[in-house]
This record gives structure tokens, C-alpha cells and sequence, in this order.
């Protein structure tokens, strides 16, 4: 039986009994104006930022469209938004041209633009320094799966979040074979493993960054202005934060997912996720995919909505994503990986581009010598040759890395 105890707030009077059943809590979503603006513009830098690095790492003189619209699902755009369209919005980034094919039809093509490649190879030699970082972030991504494994598929809708390169699959394990392996899955999918536990890395980031008060870890918390949490709920909260604390990286497969203890291993797995993650957020859908390898029960996404606390839902840009609340301060990281720093950039660039466009700065200066010259470079190509860059591209910087 349920009663309405206050605004925003329903408790279960039967179920009042945090250390065996899980609380009935529910507590409204209050929109954060300030956490909705670090959320926008968020899809488009990822889209952007990956082309930089396919362009880079593939060609040194640009690539077709229809090479590039292979890669839409590495983007996350809108289905309804061209590539080509998203791609002619940045002509300080992408030079756009034209070859021939076969039959004689102009194809577009796209290429960096000296500006671009002057950033790109400012953001090697940040990866490069930050390697050994970004490796670790996937060893403990890793650590907290069950199997130490994840597919392929579920790395690479987190590959951003985590600075890695776009074809780190490949990369890693050829640099890293004694780390990491490929291996076959039942369902047909390939999964990356870990292979090699490490201590010091099992520890999150509330375990190493708070003081237990009476034997136990608290999350902390912030509200959005105006969110108004009334007294029962307070009470509630106040009892859930001093439950037993369950490590992200120790088997939990003891604990009754029908209780609040339960629950709060689950928001301490997704705050240790968010942390590993550069900018403190990513959208709800990546983490779709976790709950068998974390071992989580249904719904385990609910959690969002019952910590609004812990965790803000952006409903900016046509999608949810979940922002770390402790992690800004108003609509700043307060700690800033130098790669956050990179992509900061590559946002005001993108932002430059797009309104000098749309002041009409930019012509189109395509040059038939240029479009015979290059049909002729890539012939080979059209039949199936592959080019090696003379470009450094962000996988090649994380094969230099060595593992310590």
C-alpha cells in the first residue's frame, strides 16, 4: 500500500526497511538549465571529432563520401542529417572537392584543412602523453564485468567517453597482447578480454577520495536549485547513504537485487563509471548494454531517477544523457583531463566554422586540375588498394605505448 507523503516524494509504509527491501522512493525531475548546457553540442563534437581521426588515419588526401557514410554508426548523428550535410556546416575543418569515378560522375570528397591537421597533430601528441591513462581507464571498464570482458559493440559506444581511439579493438591488442585478447562469443560477436587483473587499479575512485563515517562510504550529493526535498525524503536519504558500500570491482552476486544495499552498489557502479569517463557523462543508451556484464537486475537504469542527487538525465538533444552532478561546478569540469582541454578547442573551431558559414565567408573553390590529379592518385584505391597516411593518427599513438 502507498501514500503520498510529500510533493515529489512516495514512500512505501510496508516496505520502510532499508536493510532487506528496497524502498519505494520516487523523486521528481527537476530541469537543470546549467547541466543541460554542458550537455549541448556534445553529439555534434563526437561526429566531428571521429571524422578527424578517419580522415586522418586513412588518407592523407581526403576520402569519399560514400567511404565516409560507412562510418555513420561511429557518429551518433541523427539519422535524418546527411553526413555530407554535417560535413559542408565546418568548411574551416573539412575541405570539401570533387573526383570522377569510373563512369565520369563528380563524387564529393572530403579532406582536412591545414587548420585542422595543425590541431590534429596537437591532439596525437596529447594522446600520446596520456596513454598509459587511457589504458588504464579501460582496464578498470574492464574490471568491473563479470568475465572481465565486454563485446565490441559495447566498447564502442563508449570509446569516446573513455579518450580511446576509434579502432582500439585492433590497436590495443596488437600493442598489448599480454592486457588484452579478442575472443569469440556465443552469439557470434567478437568481445574484447582482459587478461590481467591488477590491485591497484581495484579501487574506486569514492573509495580513494572519501573518509568512511561510522564504517561506511556516502555519495555526494547536490540538488538542483529549487528542487525542494521534503523532510521524508530527506529522512530516507539520509538512511540509504549509511548502507553498507559494495565496490564496483567485487563480485556481488550475494546481495538480494530487492534491496536498497543492492541499490546502492548499482549507483556506485555507474558514479566509478562516470568518473572513468573524460567528461563526466554520456548518454543513457550507451550504458543499455551493461546489465549482464555488471551483473544488474532489470531496470537498473532506474536509478537515475531515483538519485537526482547523484546523477542529472539532460533530455537536451533529442536524447537522454546522464551527467555526474558532483563532477561540474554550474557548467564547469572541475577537474579537466588535458584530452577535455583538446576537444574544448576542436568545439570552438567547429563553432567558428559554422557561424562564418553561415555569414557567407566561404565559397566553393574546387579546381578541375585538382580533380584530375587526384582521380589519377586514387585509381588504385577505386579497385580496391589500400593507402597508408602520412599523417599520425590517434590508434598509432596508443601502439607506441608501452605497458608498465
Amino acid at each position: 500500500m502507498l501514500r503520498r507523503v510529500e510533493e515529489g516524494c512516495i514512500v512505501s509504509i510496508l516496505n520502510y526497511h532499508q536493510k532487506r527491501t528496497l524502498v519505494n522512493v520516487k523523486l521528481k525531475w527537476v530541469k537543470d538549465s546549467v547541466l543541460d548546457s554542458v550537455v549541448a553540442g556534445g553529439r555534434e563534437l563526437k561526429a566531428g571529432s571521429t571524422l578527424v581521426s578517419i580522415i586522418a588515419s586513412q588518407s592523407s588526401s581526403g576520402l569519399p563520401i560514400y567511404h565516409l557514410t560507412t562510418k555513420r554508426g561511429q557518429l551518433g548523428l541523427p539519422h535524418e542529417l546527411k553526413i555530407s550535410t554535417f560535413l559542408r556546416r565546418y568548411p574551416n575543418i573539412f575541405e570539401e572537392f570533387s573526383c570522377r569515378d569510373s563512369a565520369g560522375t563528380p563524387v564529393p570528397w572530403f579532406k582536412l584543412t591545414p587548420e585542422t591537421l595543425e590541431f590534429h597533430h596537437e591532439e596525437v601528441n596529447v594522446l600520446r602523453e596520456c596513454s598509459t591513462d587511457i589504458v588504464s581507464r579501460l582496464r578498470k571498464l574492464l574490471m568491473m564485468t563479470k568475465k572481465r570482458m565486454l563485446p565490441l559493440q559495447t566498447v564502442d559506444q563508449l570509446k569516446w567517453d573513455l579518450g580511446l581511439p576509434h579502432d582500439c579493438g585492433s590497436s590495443l591488442v596488437i600493442k598489448h597482447p599480454e592486457l588484452f585478447n579478442l575472443v569469440d562469443l556465443p552469439d557470434g560477436r567478437v568481445g574484447l578480454k582482459l587478461l590481467a587483473w591488477d590491485h591497484k587499479l581495484a579501487v574506486s575512485h569514492l573509495e580513494a577520495n572519501s573518509t568512511r563515517g561510522n564504517g561506511t562510504l556516502m555519495f555526494p550529493i547536490r540538488f538542483t536549485r529549487g528542487f525542494g526535498l521534503k523532510r521524508k525524503c530527506m529522512e530516507w536519504l539520509e538512511e540509504w547513504q549509511k548502507l553498507p558500500y559494495t565496490s564496483p570491482y567485487m563480485d556481488a552476486s550475494h546481495l538480494d537485487p530487492r534491496t536498497d544495499v543492492s541499490e546502492k552498489r548499482i549507483v556506485g557502479v555507474f558514479h566509478e563509471l562516470l568518473h572513468l569517463i573524460l567528461q563526466k557523462k554520456t548518454e543513457r543508451r550507451n550504458v543499455s548494454n551493461l546489465r549482464k556484464p555488471f551483473e544488474l537486475p532489470q531496470k537498473f537504469t532506474k536509478v537515475f531517477e531515483r538519485h537526482p542527487g547523484i546523477f542529472y538525465i539532460s533530455m537536451k538533444g533529442d536524447t537522454q544523457t546522464v551527467v555526474l552532478r558532483e563532477a561540474y561546478n554550474r557548467d564547469q569540469l572541475i577537474e579537466k583531463h588535458p584530452l577535455v582541454h583538446i576537444r574544448e578547442k576542436f568545439a570552438n573551431m567547429m563553432k567558428q566554422g559554422f557561424l562564418d558559414r553561415s555569414r557567407g565567408l566561404y565559397r566553393d573553390t574546387n579546381q578541375g586540375v585538382e580533380e584530375e590529379s587526384l582521380t589519377s592518385s586514387f585509381v588504385g584505391e577505386t579497385c580496391g588498394t589500400r593507402y597508408n597516411s602520412g599523417i599520425v593518427s590517434d590508434s598509432d599513438m596508443l601502439l607506441e605505448h608501452e605497458a608498465k
